[in-house]
């Protein structure tokens, strides 16, 4: 076994652990993207488990030595863009794919930006604020995506379509997991929104405040939809195995959202997950709508995006 392929071997048990939903949907992939999107996951999930101190998830670790662990995070992925052994196997899956798609290092940048964010126990003041975090830790990453899936890193219109399913998965997982962030003392709704909401800062879980709290997480859902829309709308670009995992992960992960809304109150009761017979379903039902022009529907609702790409990529972190 070549270097490469001990690589992808190690990706694909990495994205087969960390997110079951996103490595059904890589399957519909050609070998050549699916190994590719193999390979940027299990960058991803690594740096984000490092700065978390995490192992595939979980509940967060020690942050006492975070801050080194963000410079060592930055260290190896330079090393690895340069094309370089970065000491760890999962920065290395980044210089391959890199190497292979024309990946960059502002590209990586704009990711690690969100995990600098995390490190400093950054809270969201304004709704932009909160757009801008989605952007770093979701948005950046549907670009890099775009790029191994072949789209052109000057092809601003795709790129702002992709980013766009990044923002929809980040607003959709804040929503769903509202209480385990609480759990670590992070919070990723608004500061004015909580304000808005009479919710005081700190005990948005507390039972006085659930209906005000599942009112802030369908205006999370909506948010997530209005993107997911745009995002469909995006897909229509891409090759057609390329259109059907797309719009199967959108499906997939829209689906968070839509649970989330459903289940008003008790949405944190116990963490909300898409059945194996829903993921299924959506994998199905994709590939039915890779036949189908976009509707107006679609239109209407990613009018309602509140961000643009161009507007994100120079965010300061």
């Amino acid at each position: 076994m070549d270097r490469r392929d001990h690589l992808v071997t190690l990706a694909a048990d990495m994205i087969g652990k960390g997110s079951k939903s996103f490595a059904a949907a890589s399957r519909l992939f050609d070998r050549t993207t699916r190994e590719r999107v193999w390979l940027l996951y299990a960058w991803c999930r690594r740096c984000d488990d490092l700065i978390d101190g995490q192992d595939l998830g979980g509940a967060l670790g020690d942050q006492t030595a975070v801050t080194l662990r963000l410079e060592q995070v930055r260290a190896m992925t330079t090393l690895a863009l340069q094309g370089h052994d970065a000491g760890d196997p999962a920065f290395d899956c980044l210089g391959v794919v890199a190497a292979e798609t024309g990946l960059t290092q502002a590209m990586a940048d704009a990711v690690i930006g969100g995990f600098a964010l995390d490190a400093r126990e950054w809270h969201p003041r304004s709704e932009r604020d909160l757009m801008r975090y989605c952007w770093h830790v979701a948005g950046a990453v549907g670009v890099m995506m775009a790029v191994v899936m072949g789209v052109d890193p000057d092809d601003e219109a795709s790129l702002e379509r992709a980013c766009d399913l990044g923002l929809a998965f980040q607003l959709a997982n804040i929503a769903r997991d509202l209480s385990e962030d609480h759990a670590a003392q992070r919070c990723y709704v608004p500061s004015e929104w909580l304000a808005e909401a009479d919710i005081p800062p700190g005990e948005e879980l507390r039972p006085r405040y659930r209906n005000a709290l599942a009112g802030l997480a369908q205006r999370l859902c909506h948010l997530a939809a209005a993107h997911e829309a745009s995002a469909r709308i995006g897909a229509q670009r891409l090759k057609l195995r390329q259109r059907w995992a797309i719009l199967s992960a959108a499906g997939i992960y829209g689906d968070i959202a839509r649970l989330v809304e459903a289940r008003g109150t008790s949405a944190w009761d116990s963490r909300t997950v898409v059945s194996n017979g829903r993921k299924l379903w959506w994998i199905v039902r994709a590939l039915i709508q890779t036949t189908l022009p976009v509707t107006a529907q679609q239109r209407d609702l990613a009018a309602q995006r509140r961000v643009t790409y161009a507007s994100l990529r120079h965010s300061p972190v």
